[in-house]
């Protein structure tokens, strides 16, 4: 099954000095058709104005990923991390018990563009942690590169959660190949050009669709894309 969600049908919204979309309930925004996919619960897509950020605010018992698109975004919490991520940099913060983080735009003159992403962990009441990574972003050329996951590497940042996170470009007329173990879901978020289906339904920017029962998928570029794919228990 392939259901698609189009970008249109995302809740848009600007505040201002912050802008984008949420793919799933979010804040104000509430779907009671459309509050999770397995354990995946939110895929937002934010511009943040230079100077401007989230204030202190709490999270527990939450998985949260934040993928940097473009510009730069800071974080800061009560566990005594700081860090800057750029694109390549993936920043994770296991809330578990609980955790006070905030983050802002440092630049005084560029937007910064980023995915946040929020997953149930496997395990609640966990101890909260922070962590970093980056990868190679001349990696993603052709391919679907793994960024998180459950087990850590030199270029992968763990979550706890059976699943991971992939980034691929593919130029027009390329397509990448994706296979999982049966049974899984698959989460797709398309940031930038035209992706072609298994069931020839076209991803636009800021579609998204939710896939069951398939293991394989062989997703094909109408024009330069940038993808996001997440495989989920």
């Amino acid at each position: 099954m392939i259901k698609v969600y189009s970008a249109e049908s995302a809740h848009q919204f600007d505040h201002g000095w912050l802008k984008g979309s949420h793919s799933f309930s979010f804040g104000d925004f509430y779907d009671p058709d459309n509050t999770a996919f397995g354990p995946m619960r939110v895929c937002n897509d934010d511009t943040i104005s230079p100077g401007r950020g989230f204030g202190a605010h709490p999270h527990s018992d939450m998985e949260i990923v934040s993928i940097v698109l473009s510009g730069r975004l800071r974080h800061e919490d009560n566990l005594g991390n700081v860090a800057e991520t750029t694109f390549g940099g993936i920043q994770r913060m296991s809330a578990g018990t609980g955790a006070i983080h905030t983050e802002h735009n440092p630049s005084d003159s560029e937007p910064v563009r980023l995915l946040q992403l929020w997953f149930m962990p496997r395990t609640r009441g966990t101890a909260p942690s922070y962590t970093t990574g980056r990868f190679d972003p001349a990696k993603l050329e052709g391919r679907l590169l793994p960024v998180v996951a459950a087990e850590r590497t030199a270029d992968i940042v763990d979550i706890a959660q059976d699943m991971t996170i992939y980034l691929g470009r593919a130029g027009a007329g390329q397509e990448l190949n994706f296979q999982q173990a049966p049974g899984r879901r698959v989460f797709i978020y398309l940031i930038e050009g035209q992706l072609k289906l298994p069931d020839h339904q076209v991803l636009s920017p800021g579609d998204s669709a939710r896939i069951e029962e398939y293991s394989e998928l062989l997703l094909a570029a109408e024009a330069d894309t940038l993808v996001m794919v997440i495989d989920l228990p």
